[in-house]
C-alpha cells in the first residue's frame, strides 16, 4: 500500500471525498461501485468492485473453451482491464489497461467488428488487435466486454462474430441471475 499524503475528514453524514486526482488515476467514475475492506489494524480500504471479476472462473473457462474448440484468441475485460484470456500470452495482456478506443466501443453497447477502413485497436502482446468486441451488459449497465483478438490483418468471420456476441450476452445474463 502506498501513502498519498492526502488527508480528508468525514462529514456529518459519514461521507469522505476521494480526491479528483486519485479518482482520475484509478479510473473511478461517478456511480462506480467500491468495495470496502477493513483489517484489525484499523485500516479501511476502498477497492473498485468488478461484477465481471466475480465470474472469473466462468469467464476463464469460456475463454479456454473457445480457444480449444475454435482456435481463436479471446479475452474478457471489466471496465478497466483484461481479467481472463486464452490464445494470447497472459503476461502481455493481463496487465494492460483498456484504451480509450476500447472504452468507447463498450459504451456503444453493441457488437464492434474491425473493418479494413477502421483504425486497428491494439491490445495485448505486440501485433494483436481487437477484431470483434461485444459489451457485457447487466441490468442495463456496461460492465465489461468479450473480445476477439487477432495478430494478422483479417476481418472477423460471421461465425466468430456470432461466438463473441453470444459470449458477451451469456456473461451478462449470468451476472443478472
Amino acid at each position: 500500500m502506498k501513502a498519498t499524503g492526502i488527508v480528508r475528514r468525514i462529514d456529518d453524514l459519514g461521507r469522505v471525498v476521494i480526491p479528483k486526482e486519485i479518482r482520475r488515476t484509478m479510473r473511478i467514475r461517478e456511480g462506480d461501485p467500491l468495495e470496502i475492506y477493513t483489517d484489525r489494524d484499523g485500516e479501511v480500504i476502498f477497492k473498485k468492485y468488478s461484477p465481471v471479476g466475480e465470474m472469473l472462473t466462468e469467464a476463464q473457462g469460456y475463454c479456454d473453451t473457445l480457444y480449444k474448440s475454435w482456435g481463436i484468441a479471446v479475452a474478457v475485460c471489466d471496465r478497466d482491464g483484461v481479467i481472463a484470456s486464452a490464445g494470447v500470452p497472459k503476461k502481455g495482456i493481463m496487465s494492460e489497461r483498456l484504451s480509450a478506443e476500447a472504452e468507447k466501443i463498450m459504451e456503444g453497447r453493441s457488437l464492434y467488428e474491425f473493418t479494413m477502413e477502421a483504425q486497428k485497436i491494439p491490445m495485448g502482446p505486440e501485433g494483436y488487435y481487437v477484431s470483434a468486441m461485444m459489451p457485457i451488459l447487466a441490468e442495463g449497465d456496461v460492465i465489461g466486454a468479450f473480445i476477439l483478438l487477432k495478430n494478422e490483418l483479417k476481418l472477423p468471420t460471421e461465425a466468430e462474430k456470432a461466438l463473441i456476441r453470444t459470449a458477451g450476452l451469456y456473461l451478462g445474463r449470468q451476472l443478472e441471475e
